[in-house]
């Protein structure tokens, strides 16, 4: 969790070694001494054993599932007994207990900043003034559990400086089991340099000492960030471990993590999980198709899902998301397989994750700003050879036969996620058909654009009686310039058909939806429909000369943390509080100020020659932040630098875009994370 007002303090205080504090500590060498709860004659710390395959405790054998406040409320005011109680009961009559969320867990700022005369830790009165334990009585008495949060050093992460577990291990663990604690998550901050594996283990003793007191179980989340590794090493540690930095409610912070997890599919199993932290899905920075990808990759890839909003307060669509059972069992496959990459050429994400039952889910996933088709087959994904199959749309909630192409087209930034089966029962479910787009949805308001549309039947069955339909904003003029019927459509075969589409003379810049649709009949007779929604946008021509970007509309956007910002820094999470754009010292007047993972599109419409811009580092995360800068022309990159780090003075990018109807401004996080990856496009210039 991001516990401070910037992203780098964290950063500075995990890495303080103070040899004072230490010392007032106790902690001589490596290993902190046992405080007042440690068993006479048991060391606080011992080295960690060679890890094993999991920790045989019938713990967490499938991901965790439940909540947690920090996402949605940070330290601030409404985090207390009553939002909690609340959660537990909506967890019960919105039917998210049924559908397997279990954990309520509590994040930092629940005690207050200091322990009593005995050590003890204090629960925070004004936030929780009949205590912990009364607040796990009352999620128990709902059927579920509570969780708690404390650090692996001697503060937390919030600045406030509560207390953390360092030194006090056994004794804070006892406390928790007493209070009926069921699940601790264990940050990383003021770990005083102390080695990760040694004090992550020191509190797995200690929780199963307390757990073997009181009878009663705590699963244990390892949140070190990734820095050490612990998918290597904390198997026999915790039943989970963060493999990345904290996420953030935004497009590229989410994908920057999902990728960061997405290799280690080797590592997770029943009591293993990598963990990309919690979910997002609710707290508004994601669009609900941005929301559903989340959520279908993070299923995918077995991890926790630990909802991060404030269910109090938000839409319905957000549980209509978190409820999806369908979705929700791929998580919780008792197999236990973390979902593989198969390919990832040009943002087209295939990803497949082996059920028990034999089957296997497949996930389409668009990481880019248009739709696209994205396909596979069913021996691709580790299907058996067989006539045909059942194809299972996740979201939604229709069965489809196919012949074995698994496909689709895609919305931007959307996932269409299939279990697919060699059941023997495909012939009940009428065809599959995959709905595609030829052509650019970019629109010159008052002129007309020219779409090809296409129905292709993927099923082992024909698809009779086909008829499509496309439509737009109202006011929009779609006609149809060929024909938008036929009788049959056999395995492998499509209808196309041709739309002139015109967006009103004076229509704004932006994005309207375009509604692709098809109906049909099985030859059985049952009917069916499939519809793709897509994305238009109105956009003006560029104008001639010299032009600064930074003054320009942008087709799309995407950032790391907080807005793409104007001709300033990337600041924080607020939009316009970023500073001048500074790269080692140098000031600009002019560009932008983004943050990795980041992309800035923007309609040239084949009347544009160059792009140059000065780019680096900004200044403002002092010695922080590594990141690449790239410039694409229609899907081409055409221009980039190397891993630029803030020692390093502004370099010049420029690239030869002519002919391109799109060019696009990224900036990737260098491979080690999105922390602190500051970059600005100084002085940018595209010249038309």
């Amino acid at each position: 969790m991001r516990h401070f007002l910037t992203r780098t303090t964290r950063r500075r205080v995990v890495g303080a070694l103070t040899a004072g504090l230490l010392g007032t500590l106790g902690l001589t060498g490596p290993a902190p001494a046992a405080d007042a709860g440690t068993p006479a004659g048991t060391p606080a710390a011992t080295p960690a054993a060679p890890a094993a395959p999991a920790l045989d405790d019938g713990l967490a054998l499938t991901p965790p599932m439940g909540f947690n406040n920090w996402n949605s409320t940070h330290c601030r005011a409404e985090f207390n007994e009553e939002m909690v109680k609340g959660i537990a009961d909506i967890f019960v009559a919105k039917g998210l207990k049924e559908a397997g969320y279990e954990y309520v867990n509590l994040d930092d700022c629940w005690a207050l900043p200091a322990r009593d005369a005995n050590g003890k830790l204090v629960p925070d009165p004004v936030r929780f003034p009949g205590g912990i334990k009364a607040v796990a009585d009352y999620v128990h008495s709902k059927g579920l559990k509570l969780g708690i949060y404390t650090s692996a050093g001697t503060k937390t992460c919030n600045s406030a400086g509560f207390p953390g577990a360092l030194g006090h291990e056994y004794s804070d663990a006892q406390q928790f089991a007493d209070w009926g604690v069921d699940y601790l998550k264990y940050d990383n901050c003021n770990n005083q340099g102390v080695d990760a594996k040694l004090r992550y283990t020191t509190m797995r003793d200690a929780l199963k000492a307390a757990s073997q007191s009181t009878g009663r179980p705590i699963v244990y989340s390892i949140c070190e960030w990734g820095q050490n590794k612990p998918w290597e090493w904390a198997a026999d540690v915790g039943q989970l471990w963060r493999t990345t930095g904290d996420i953030s409610d935004n497009w590229g912070s989410m994908l920057s993590i999902m990728k960061q997890n997405l290799p280690l599919t080797q590592y997770a199993g029943p009591g293993r999980w990598n963990d990309p932290d919690m979910l997002e899905v609710g707290n508004g920075g994601m669009t609900d198709t941005e929301y559903r990808t989340h959520f279908s990759m993070w299923s995918i890839m077995a991890a926790p899902l630990l909802i991060g909003s404030d269910l109090r307060s938000v839409p319905e669509e957000t549980f209509d998301i978190l409820g999806n059972k369908e979705v929700i069992a791929v998580d919780q496959d008792p197999l236990g397989k973390q979902g593989s990459v198969l390919s990832s050429e040009g943002g087209r994400w295939v990803v497949a994750k082996e059920m028990k039952d034999g089957s296997r889910t497949v996930a389409l996933f668009n990481e880019t700003a248009g739709a696209q088709r994205i396909a596979t087959t069913a021996k691709a994904v580790g299907l058996p050879e067989a006539n045909a199959y059942t194809l299972r749309d996740l979201w939604k909630h229709k069965s489809y036969n196919t012949a074995g192409t698994i496909s689709a087209t895609v919305p931007a930034h959307g996932t269409v996620l299939v279990r697919v089966s060699a059941d023997g029962r495909w012939a009940k479910n009428p065809p599959a058909v995959e709905l595609g787009l030829d052509g650019s949805t970019l629109i010159e308001a008052g002129r007309p654009t020219a779409l090809t549309t296409s129905v292709t039947d993927l099923g082992r069955t024909p698809a009779k009686r086909v008829s499509v339909s496309l439509t737009g904003p109202e006011g929009w003029r779609v006609k149809a310039r060929s024909t938008t019927t036929t009788g049959s459509l056999p395995t492998g075969r499509a209808l196309r058909t041709k739309w002139a589409v015109t967006a009103p003379a004076g229509t704004p810049t932006g994005s309207y939806e375009l509604t692709l649709k098809a109906t049909y009949r099985s030859p059985g007779g049952v009917r069916a429909e499939s519809a793709l929604p897509l994305t238009a946008s109105v956009v003006v021509a560029p104008p001639s000369g010299a032009s600064n970007p930074g003054d320009l509309p942008w087709l799309s956007t995407t950032n790391g943390w907080g807005p793409v910002e104007r001709n300033t820094s990337n600041g924080e999470s607020g939009a316009g509080d970023g500073s001048p754009l500074t790269i080692n010292g140098v000031v600009y007047a002019t560009g932008l100020g983004v943050h990795a993972q980041s992309a800035v599109e923007y309609y040239t419409g084949q009347a544009c020659e160059t792009v140059t811009a000065q780019v680096g580092v900004d200044d403002e995360e002092g010695t922080e932040g590594s990141v690449a800068f790239e410039i694409w022309a229609d899907g081409t990159k055409v221009a980039s630098t190397g891993v630029l780090t803030n020692a390093q003075p502004a370099q010049a990018l420029s690239a030869d875009v002519s002919g391109a109807q799109v060019i696009r401004l990224v900036v990737t996080d260098g491979g080690d994370g999105i922390t602190s990856d500051h970059g600005d496009w100084a002085d940018t210039r595209l010249t038309c």
